[in-house]
């Protein structure tokens, strides 16, 4: 058997091929209910709304996309290579709003927005209008949530474009202005094509978020796929028609990570020089300084600051809405489950990157199914893992009964173990684009010189990616973490009897309409992913390798330990 077969047939291969079926499990199940028969309801649907469901889930992608790109773009050059008052604090704020999730943000901008909202309180103070005397944006409509979705999700580009950016060689910046080329062409010919891989990774997640989002489009009365699935299973009852927009949303998905993968084909760059030197930062003063200033507090006001003093006002005027014991009960039911959940992820994601990195068809196309339950919806995905699990239990219950006499009852069924291979199936996305990010700068023929020294496949894994992928590894960690934090409906549907979190008790409340009382725990789950969002923001700030040029082996060490972090 040739080399190449016995790459193809490794027991590395054969267990990533594994795990990411088992990951696609709940996503395969959904797939399977395309063949069903079409129900009335189903035609119905077909008929009347989702050409509107199409179209507004066109028009977000496309709004959220070229608004995440400018914005996440716009600010990760300007804190990565150039000095203006404030830049020291930007660089870590622009990645607050990712600590924000997305239906708090919504209920915030609509109290702060509507009728009896500050804005036109004072708005009607000042001009002496009446209610119906004027007209006003409409928060709660589709460009509203291109508005805040956009705000909400930027942070993913501003993340992967700021770590390729902060990663870039100097010298390679430094041979680009020796030919004559401004900060500007520079930024356009060398740095953004460099940064390409990094852009493509961080805009495809915002748009799988954009995709999946609930909270935010159901509360705004937007109709998409996400509120037609969730319209269709609650509310109709209709498992098949709520299955089949699934897998329309499922295509969406498919076809979006297919050109996104396209696009990075070829454009894999990776730094062959160990020479890195401090990067000479372009000072901008005067109106350019306050310009710089301005665009890169401009997303951190609207995507973090207001919502959190809407909901610090709102906290302020019930107060403490949570017995003291319970709510530390419920933060640490919220950690735990961060934790445990982050960690596997990243496991998975370092073993199927690595394995999709030198693997054929087979193995890219397992690795890519796996990663495609971000843009599902978090109920789609728990029915999708509870179905399995429960005909597992029922069939052991059924036989140690037959056998033994013993019933087990329901062992995965509604079990912590069960919700967290939800969350598995639903963030692992996350975790594969940052850890793929990460071996995208990694130069191959490191795999190969392992190889020569006769070192395995999993080895090399563990002895030489996995310490230069440290960085990436741990920022897939912590997004993991926030993600989790942050999941309603998932957690809603398969959580343990009595077990709630964060997210499922600020939702009660809102639910209740007593957004007053889901502030606290609203601002808990903020408070809490603040800590990783910041943890994240130093991590890439000191990713940047070789700052300090000593000797020659010193900077070609830290030249091997360039972090491609997302």
């Amino acid at each position: 058997m040739n080399s190449g077969l016995q790459r193809r047939f490794s027991s590395l291969n054969i267990l990533a091929v594994v795990l990411a079926g088992l990951v696609a499990m709940p996503i395969l199940g959904v797939l399977l209910n395309i063949g069903s028969d079409t129900t009335e309801i189903w035609s119905h649907l077909a008929a009347t709304v989702l050409p509107r469901y199409v179209q507004n889930s066109l028009i977000l992608m496309a709004g959220v996309a070229l608004a995440t790109l400018v914005i996440g773009t716009g600010t990760a050059w300007l804190v990565a290579m150039c000095r203006f008052p404030g830049r020291g604090v930007a660089e870590w704020a622009l990645i607050l709003p990712f600590a924000v999730p997305a239906y708090v943000m919504a209920y915030a901008y609509t109290d702060f927005l509507q009728v009896t909202g500050p804005v036109q309180t004072l708005f009607r103070d000042l001009t002496g209008l009446q209610v119906r005397g004027y007209w006003f944006p409409e928060i709660r409509s589709l460009g509203g949530a291109v508005f805040l979705l956009s705000f909400a999700f930027y942070p993913y580009v501003y993340l992967t474009a700021r770590a390729a950016f902060v990663a870039q060689s100097e010298s390679v910046l430094d041979a680009a202005r020796s030919l004559g080329a401004t900060p500007h062409q520079a930024f356009r010919r060398v740095a953004l094509p460099l940064a390409r891989p990094a852009l493509a990774a961080g805009v495809a997640l915002a748009l799988m978020e954009t995709l999946a989002d609930f909270g935010a489009v159901s509360h705004f009365a937007v109709q998409t796929f996400t509120t037609g699935i969730y319209r269709a299973w609650f509310s109709m009852g209709d498992r098949v028609a709520a299955s089949q927009l699934a897998v329309i949303l499922l295509v969406f998905v498919l076809v979006l990570l297919m050109a996104e993968r396209a696009a990075r084909r070829q454009a894999r760059y990776h730094q062959t020089s160990g020479r890195y030197t401090a990067q000479a930062k372009f000072v901008l003063t005067g109106w350019r300084g306050i310009t710089a200033s301005a665009v890169c507090f401009v997303p951190v006001v609207l995507g973090f600051v207001l919502p959190a003093a809407v909901l610090i006002d709102l906290w302020l005027e019930t107060g403490l809405s949570i017995p003291f014991g319970r709510y530390w009960e419920l933060i640490a039911n919220t950690m735990v489950l961060a934790v445990i959940a982050g960690a596997l992820a990243v496991v998975l994601a370092a073993l199927l990157g690595y394995v999709a990195r030198g693997g054929g068809r087979p193995e890219r196309a397992a690795v890519l199914i796996a990663g495609t339950g971000y843009a599902i919806p978090g109920s789609i995905i728990a029915v999708g893992v509870l179905i399995p699990l429960t005909a597992f239990d029922n069939a052991l219950d059924g036989w140690l009964r037959s056998a033994f006499g013993v019933s087990t009852g329901l062992l995965l069924t509604g079990s912590i173990a069960a919700l967290i291979f939800g969350y598995l199936v639903r963030f692992l996305a996350v975790a594969l684009q940052t850890v793929e990010a990460g071996l995208a700068k990694i130069t191959p023929s490191m795999d190969a010189a392992s190889a020569s020294l006769g070192k395995s496949r999993l080895e090399t894994l563990l002895r030489v990616h996995a310490p230069l992928l440290r960085g990436s590894l741990l920022a897939a960690f912590l997004l993991v973490m926030v993600d989790v934090m942050k999941e309603l409906p998932a957690t809603l549907i398969m959580r343990p009897f009595n077990y709630d979190t964060l997210a499922v008790q600020a939702y009660n409340f809102a639910s209740d309409e007593r957004l007053a009382e889901a502030a606290l725990p609203s601002l808990t789950i903020v408070l809490a992913g603040l800590v990783p969002v910041i943890v994240l923001s130093r991590l890439i700030a000191r990713s940047r390798p070789g700052t300090q040029p000593d000797t020659d082996r010193h900077t070609s060490r830290n030249g091997h330990e360039a972090l491609f972090v997302s």
